[in-house]
């Protein structure tokens, strides 16, 4: 996932800590409680995401 991040112009050059997080949920069959859908649903688009109003 962190591949398609930088080729798609991600500009963090580590690996972000979100990344492992929506990798273990997708792995584990987790829901993922998020403020950041648009980031989980880009990458991780099986794991049903769980977002709190704004």
């Amino acid at each position: 996932m962190f591949a398609d991040y930088r080729r798609s112009k991600g500009t963090k050059v580590t690996t972000l800590p979100d990344l492992f997080i929506g990798a273990h949920a997708a792995v584990a069959g987790l829901d993922l409680l998020t403020r950041d859908v648009r980031r989980y649903r880009r990458y991780f688009p099986t794991v049903t995401l769980i977002a709190p109003d704004s």
